[in-house]
């Protein structure tokens, strides 16, 4: 006589042999791999995780996976808890509107039959069509299309896009792109977002991802800063140390010792009249000289996009005139 079944619950179903099979998902860096510290500051409008002691960037370009509301109790947070996409101003229509996927399958999963599809065919185009619906904002959908792609081209974080997108609507509203190529406007609004959110780069790396020559880019980025009256403060030197140290893979002291050397110039008045990146590259040159871990001037004019004779007559000036002890 056969013993009784046993029942289903004892035996392992595919989902405990699944979670079983499931590789272990490590987490984000919790101790800096230079040196060992455990302080580390997550900078969410850089988009970045440095360390606190000596500086180094542990991670670049992440993701905020939080929700995109602020709940002050646990109902708000209940209520809240299945909201929509936030609204953006990086899409034309702000991401206001549906939009009809790619996939042929219902909401059930299943496949949508092949006397359908040339159905659902004719819906996507149509809401295509329908989201942009007249010439204003086909200028948006692709002027934004362009201004995501550079963008994305140089890893920028998202608090400069949307700020680059607030600048270009703005000149759409004014009128101000008659007469003038949409990637250049776009270009130049990219180029003062990025000053306005403290995140200096310079017109070379700016356009090098563009289609458009330097000189257009300044060109338009005068013309509309004049007539959107952007006040924007010149970038100074230290806005580019942390940026060079970090890809030049130099250690926190050499950081420090850069930013002080420029906080000497800007006391004595040499770095007026003079192109910051020049300024800070010099001061990086030095640094690193003093602190003995060295670098050469083609490494750092490389990082920095300057030539290496415009550090050898920074490098001049700030030595002379700060009376700076450099052993080479």
């Amino acid at each position: 006589m056969k013993g009784a079944p046993e029942p289903p619950g004892d035996a392992p179903g595919p989902e405990d042999r699944e979670v079983e099979e499931r590789p272990e998902v490590t987490g984000p860096a919790t101790r800096c791999t230079s040196c060992g510290s455990s302080h580390l500051t997550r900078d969410y409008e850089r988009g970045e995780l440095v360390c606190d002691e000596c500086g180094l960037v542990l991670e670049e370009s992440m993701i905020d996976q939080g929700p995109e509301w602020r709940a002050f109790d646990a109902e708000q947070g209940e209520k809240r808890s299945r909201t929509g996409a936030p609204t953006t101003l990086t899409i034309h229509d702000k991401g206001l509107s549906t939009e009809i996927g790619w996939k042929n399958r219902d909401p059930f999963g299943k496949s949508i039959p092949t006397r359908n599809r040339a159905q659902l065919y004719r819906l996507r185009k149509w809401q295509r069509r329908i989201r942009v619906s007249n010439a204003t904002e086909r200028n948006l959908a692709f002027a934004l299309a362009e201004l995501d792609r550079i963008a994305s081209g140089m890893a920028l974080p998202r608090n400069v896009r949307e700020t680059a997108a607030m600048i270009y609507r703005k000149a759409v509203t004014k009128n101000l792109i008659r007469g003038r190529s949409i990637e250049g406007v776009v270009a130049a609004s990219l180029y003062g977002s990025c000053r306005q959110c403290n995140v200096p780069r310079t017109l070379d790396e700016i356009a090098s991802k563009s289609r458009i020559g330097r000189k257009e880019i300044g060109r338009t980025y005068r013309f509309m800063t004049r007539e959107l009256r952007l006040r924007l403060l010149p970038t100074r030197p230290q806005d580019y140390i942390q940026r060079f140290c970090s890809e030049l893979k130099l250690k926190g002291e050499v950081q420090s010792r850069a930013n002080e050397i420029l906080k000497l110039a800007t006391e004595r008045e040499l770095t007026s009249g003079r192109g910051p990146t020049g300024v800070a590259a010099a001061a990086i040159y030095i640094s690193t000289v003093q602190s003995g871990e060295r670098r050469t001037q083609r490494e750092v004019a490389e990082v920095a996009g300057v030539t290496e004779v415009t550090i050898r007559n920074r490098y001049k000036e700030l030595t002379d005139k700060l009376n700076l002890r450099v052993m080479l």
